[in-house]
């Protein structure tokens, strides 16, 4: 297998990974380089200036790096993620090799656009195989022009062994927080744009920490509308942290300071939504309970009442009421945690996510081999 990613600081040229060759390719000098990586798009709402400079340069250099690797070796299918702006790179090799293309969120967005709608439904008829994490983004892309019965909704997976529950480091970031070890910890990490939902959330905090005054919240990550939460909560700032960017190697580590993770996602005013948060699986990989919205590819990971609680969308009060349940009964609160690791342990590790993708690969290939022979 051979992955093809955009170059970005930091990134190396090339690697193997366990098997997987992954080469990064330049598509513009350095400082212009605002393609992928969440650069893309300002507050998810918005395509960037220079993004929307860069990008004829990002699809020609893109288009010259699939060319290549099909010159260099003999590959069976080519799966162009984000159907915007790589299922458009890779749709004028469809008949070189069969095609699928994978949607994560803000990709369908984009390709809902009515200027790029007419090639994205052009690059779809010379698609195979739609993936998506999502039910909700796969009905979206296939009302632009795929067949239902060719798609496939395959959720995320999480590193289990990495994402795990350890008790004895627990500590860790409570002391770097202030947080004393017994008090209740609300965790949430993802980029402070609106689709997370977190303006939903923070004018409810202050009834909920009446209610419960020994809670403390704790939103890990970097965006766009940061300082305006900041701001927003300066009246609790030492009960509800911002710290900042976290680095991977300490994120499994935050969240196992934790008791409790909540991300109230929301479709933003142009109708952009993530399809299934990674943040949301590696909490449950590392045994909490979520308090998330039942929205997009969240219900595949979150059952509500089993291992979290579904609420809907841009609702204040149920948002409320589900945190303030589990904060009142940290007995089901954990019960919900073992819950959601036992999920993760039976249907959302990589393997078993990669197991899924196999089978949608050779169901996918079966069928171009059977079509292909009809026509002999």
């Amino acid at each position: 297998m051979t992955i093809l990613i955009p170059h970005a600081e930091r990134v190396r040229e090339r690697w193997d990974d366990d098997g997987v060759e992954v080469i990064s390719f330049r598509y513009a000098p350095r400082r212009f380089e605002s393609i992928g990586y969440s650069r893309s798009l300002s507050s998810d709402e918005v395509v960037r200036k220079g993004a929307a400079l860069v990008t004829p340069l990002y699809l020609l250099a893109a288009r010259w790096a699939i060319r290549e690797q099909l010159a260099r070796r003999r590959y069976d299918l080519l799966h162009a993620h984000w159907v915007v702006p790589n299922g458009l790179v890779a749709a004028p090799f469809h008949r070189r090799i069969p095609l699928a293309v994978g949607l994560h969120g803000s990709d369908v967005f984009l390709a809902e656009r009515r200027s790029v709608a007419p090639f994205v439904r052009r690059a779809l008829r010379r698609c195979t195989l739609l993936t998506g994490c999502s039910p909700e983004l796969v009905s979206r892309v296939c009302a632009i022009g795929f067949p239902e019965a060719s798609s496939r909704v395959i959720p995320y997976g999480v590193d289990a062994e990495m994402f795990s529950p350890d008790p004895t480091r627990r500590h860790l970031w409570r002391e770097r927080l202030r947080i004393p070890e017994a008090a209740p910890m609300v965790l949430s990490v993802g980029r402070m744009v609106t689709k997370k939902g977190y303006h939903v959330l923070l004018p409810a905090l202050p009834q909920i920490l009446e209610e419960n005054p020994a809670t403390h919240f704790v939103f890990g990550g970097t965006g766009d509308r940061l300082d305006e939460f900041r701001e927003a909560t300066e009246a609790h700032r030492h009960r509800i942290h911002f710290p900042g960017i976290v680095l991977r190697d300490s994120l499994p580590d935050l969240y196992r300071a934790a008791d409790l993770f909540v991300l109230p996602a929301v479709h933003d005013r142009k109708g952009n939504v993530d399809g299934l948060p990674n943040v949301i699986l590696e909490a449950m990989a590392t045994g909490l309970p979520v308090v998330a919205s039942a929205i997009s590819g969240i219900p595949l990971a979150v059952e509500d009442g089993v291992n979290g609680v579904l609420v809907p969308e841009q609702q204040e009060e149920p948002l409320t009421a589900g945190l303030n349940r589990l904060l009142g009964d940290l007995d089901s609160c954990r019960e919900m945690g073992r819950r959601s690791r036992e999920k993760v342990e039976r249907e959302l590790t990589w393997r078993a996510i990669a197991g899924r993708y196999r089978r949608a690969y050779e169901e996918t290939l079966a069928s171009v081999s059977s079509r292909l022979s009809g026509q002999r």
